[in-house]
C-alpha cells in the first residue's frame, strides 16, 4: 500500500511539474497611468500595478490599482459682493479595478477587457508620497468613492518572460449619472 501511495505521489508531482513548465500562470506589471477627468477637463498622471492569473490560455482574471498624483488647478468663486476668490484644488485619484481579460496567444497579444471597481477622489494639499498613498487606501470608506466600469483593449508584446503593454479605455464613473473618462496605461510586464 505504501509503494502504491508513493507511486501516485511521484506521478502527480511529475505531471504537475511538466504542466507548470509548459504554460504561463499569470503576469505582474507596473504602469504609468494617464487619466482625463472629463468633468473638469483635467489630465492626471500616476503610477499603478497589476496582477493577472490565467484561467485559460485565452482568459485571465486581472486586478489593478493606480494612484494619480496631486493635480492642482485654480477654481474661481464669486460671492454676492462681486469678490472673486481663487483657490487651488489639490485633487488625487485612486483607481481600483478587477475583471477578465480576453486575449490572443503568442509573443504579441491583442486583448479586450471589462473591469469593475472604484474610483476615489481625494482633496489633499500634502505633497505626494508613499504615506499620502497609504492614507488614501486607509480612508476609502470615509471619502468620495464611486463605482467604476472600465471597458478597454490593447496589446502586449513579450520577449521571453519580459514584455511591454499598452491599453486604452473608458473609465466610466457612476456618481449622479455615468461620466466617461479616457484612461491610457503603458508599462512593463513579467510573465510567470
Amino acid at each position: 500500500m505504501r509503494r502504491l501511495s508513493l507511486f501516485i505521489l511521484y506521478f502527480a508531482i511529475i505531471s504537475f511539474v511538466q504542466t507548470a513548465r509548459a504554460q504561463d500562470h499569470g503576469e505582474v506589471g507596473a504602469f504609468v497611468d494617464y487619466f482625463r477627468l472629463h468633468e473638469t477637463g483635467t489630465n492626471f498622471v500616476g503610477l499603478g500595478g497589476r496582477a493577472a492569473i490565467n484561467v485559460s490560455p485565452y482568459v485571465q482574471l486581472e486586478a489593478e490599482m493606480a494612484y494619480d498624483f496631486n493635480r492642482a488647478f485654480t477654481e474661481g468663486f464669486a460671492d454676492t459682493t462681486g469678490t472673486i476668490t481663487l483657490q487651488n484644488s489639490n485633487i488625487r485619484v485612486l483607481h481600483g479595478l478587477f475583471g477578465p481579460k480576453i486575449q490572443t496567444k503568442g509573443p504579441v497579444r491583442i486583448f479586450l477587457t471589462v473591469k469593475g471597481g472604484f474610483t476615489n477622489f481625494r482633496f489633499d494639499p500634502r505633497a505626494a508620497s508613499f504615506s499620502t498613498f497609504t492614507s488614501s487606501v486607509d480612508n476609502l470608506r470615509t471619502n468620495n468613492v464611486s463605482g467604476a466600469l472600465y471597458p478597454g483593449g490593447g496589446a502586449e508584446a513579450f520577449l521571453g518572460p519580459f514584455g511591454l503593454r499598452a491599453d486604452v479605455g473608458d473609465e466610466i464613473i457612476f456618481s449622479n449619472g455615468a461620466h466617461h473618462n479616457w484612461k491610457v496605461t503603458f508599462g512593463p510586464q513579467i510573465r510567470f
